[in-house]
């Protein structure tokens, strides 16, 4: 998926809400759906793969896309500050 589709999707998704079609939680699901397509389809760097941080706050939950498991936990410690204990699983 490309930019633009990726932007005409979430136009959609926010028409959808607008119009009473989908509620807050639905909007939100379709968006972040849109989003990690986007991120996971992006045709920079190859065979990137999304990860999610799981642990100590403010690492819990954080995804990242990166080559390898090793790749995504410098990624999540580059984005966040002090060291909070944490570990990563591919999506």
């Amino acid at each position: 998926m490309d930019r633009i589709s990726a932007l005409r999707n979430v136009e959609d998704a926010l028409a959808d809400f607008e119009a009473g079609e989908t509620d807050l939680a639905g909007l939100e699901r379709q968006v972040r759906g849109i989003v990690r397509t986007y991120a996971t389809e992006f045709e920079g760097e190859a065979d990137l793969r999304a990860y999610r941080a799981t642990g100590e706050s403010p690492a819990d939950d954080v995804v990242v896309l990166a080559p390898s498991v090793g790749a995504a936990r410098e990624r999540v410690q580059e984005l966040l500050e002090g060291d909070p204990a944490f570990d990563v699983e591919e999506l």
